[in-house]
């Protein structure tokens, strides 16, 4: 017996295609809504990230300095760590306010300090609160307070928390609709092949012998299909970073490549397992129940 009594070429040629093209369909739209929602996730991480941390200096000598700016540097909170001192601080707080003192005021009163971005997963009040805390801790004599805006913070937690749990819901909402979409396109592929994989039974092939070619096939089709898929993301996200530079700066291409491989497995495993379940199913059926 031989492998080749499978399918006429013709209507092989078209269910693979249809089925290549469907799921193609599906795994893009998986692709396009996964980097929104990595991109969205990175440029809320950027925007954390702008939240700056004031440690205003009680002292003068550059060596105490020196030491608590290094101390801050080598946290794992911390980030673009810098000494600002008062004519720095003068210089700042007349471009943030569009006004020169001098007209009023003959002495400086602004304090030195070290600034720094806190890092995105320490910007909540927790976190910021026991970064406080243990600078004064570390230097309670040579420093006033520390400074960072608090409304801004517990606003911007709430804000985060909800878009979470709302693209947390609208992604597992996604993932069941490009499973069930995958599994119908391939059983409809799959639909017209149910008395090819009764007759082969009937004559005496193994479950494994029927299933192999039409297994094997489905592989390369979900191969095929991710390829394409990927591709197309390919084109969609230069596209649009070259409409919107600002999405560059910020995008992780680490993730990107995760998500291209993440689509490539999943084209393919899916293919793989819903092939697989469809010969299967028809060879427990009765060949009554096939009409």
């Amino acid at each position: 017996m031989s492998e080749n009594i499978n399918i006429p070429k013709r209507k092989k040629k078209s269910n693979s295609v249809l089925s290549i093209v469907g799921i193609s369909v599906v795994l893009l739209l998986m692709g396009v809504m996964s980097w929104i929602f990595l991109n969205l996730k990175a440029m809320g991480n950027n925007f954390q990230e702008q939240i700056e941390v004031c440690a205003y200096l009680n002292i003068a000598g550059k060596d105490s300095i020196a030491k608590i700016q290094n101390y801050i540097e080598t946290q794992p909170y911390a980030k673009n760590v810098r000494y600002i001192d008062k004519e720095k601080a003068k210089e700042i707080w007349n471009q943030d306010n569009n006004e020169d003192w001098n007209k009023i005021l003959d002495y400086n009163p602004l304090p030195e300090s070290i600034n720094f971005y806190a890092k995105a997963e320490y910007v909540n009040k927790d976190s910021l609160a026991k970064i406080s805390n243990d600078l004064m801790q570390q230097f309670g004599s040579q420093l006033s307070g520390i400074d960072y805006p608090k409304t801004l913070v517990s606003s911007m937690n709430n804000i985060v928390n909800k878009l979470g749990l709302i693209f947390l819901v609208v992604m597992i909402g996604l993932g069941v609709m490009v499973v069930v979409s995958i599994d119908n396109t391939i059983k409809l592929t799959m639909y017209s092949n149910r008395f090819l994989i009764k007759t082969m039974q009937m004559v005496g092939a193994t479950r494994k012998f029927i299933a192999r070619p039409m297994n094997n096939r489905a592989v390369l089709n979900g191969l095929i299909s991710a390829l394409v898929a990927i591709v197309l993301m390919v084109i969609l996200v230069n596209w649009t970073k070259d409409r919107f530079p600002e999405i560059g700066r910020v995008e992780d291409i680490k993730l990107n490549y995760l998500l291209y491989a993440c689509m490539l497995v999943f084209g393919v495993l899916i293919s793989w397992i819903s092939t697989n379940r469809s010969v299967n199913k028809y060879l427990k059926s009765r060949l009554d129940d096939l009409y």
